[in-house]
């Protein structure tokens, strides 16, 4: 940043910093990586599993001829700060109603208001170990189980809820290989 054609002071001081002790640089480099919170990895493998867990979900759905979408999350670690996902659409995103006063049905919102839940019960989605909260639906047809570095999470909306924990089960345990 300039102003009045100058370097900033902070700029200006890094450079003095840098030229003077380029190890202090590399110390508050370290510093802040420190300070950044522990995630374990899951970019590449994750994607790996998580398509493999997705056309698992896909098989179950296909096998039970119901249509919808599929979700799957990994969290790394204890706490529930952050997530990687996927989804797939398996013949239908949303659906649609021929009743009048029926606007249809966002089938990936459902998904992930399922994997949302489960983020912060820990507890397969409907499982009623609260009441929902707003943002919630309280239905059942996610899964989530604890992985070996993190959680595992899976949701399935379009079927019949036993039926949408199946599917989202089969996609569990394919990341339950892995994460």
């Amino acid at each position: 940043m300039k102003t009045g054609g100058f370097p900033s002071l902070t700029l200006m001081l890094w450079f003095a910093l840098a030229a003077i002790s380029p190890g202090a640089v590399t110390l508050a480099q370290d510093q802040r990586a420190a300070a950044a919170p522990a995630v374990a990895p899951a970019g590449p493998v994750f994607d790996g599993l998580a398509d493999q867990a997705l056309a698992a979900m896909r098989e179950k759905a296909e096998a039970l001829k119901i249509k919808g979408v599929a979700v799957v999350a990994y969290v790394p670690g204890k706490d529930v700060n952050s997530w990687v996902s996927k989804m797939v659409v398996v013949g239908n995103l949303t659906s649609h109603s021929s009743a009048t006063n029926d606007p249809g049905s966002n089938l990936l919102g459902i998904a992930y208001a399922k994997a949302s839940e489960m983020a912060a019960t820990l507890q397969p989605s409907g499982s009623g170990v609260r009441p929902p909260m707003k943002g919630e639906l309280g239905w059942q047809g996610g899964w989530i189980e604890p992985g070996k570095n993190g959680y595992l999470i899976a949701a399935f909306s379009g079927g019949r809820s036993s039926d949408d924990v199946q599917v989202s089960k089969a996609g569990v345990a394919v990341l339950a290989g892995g994460l």
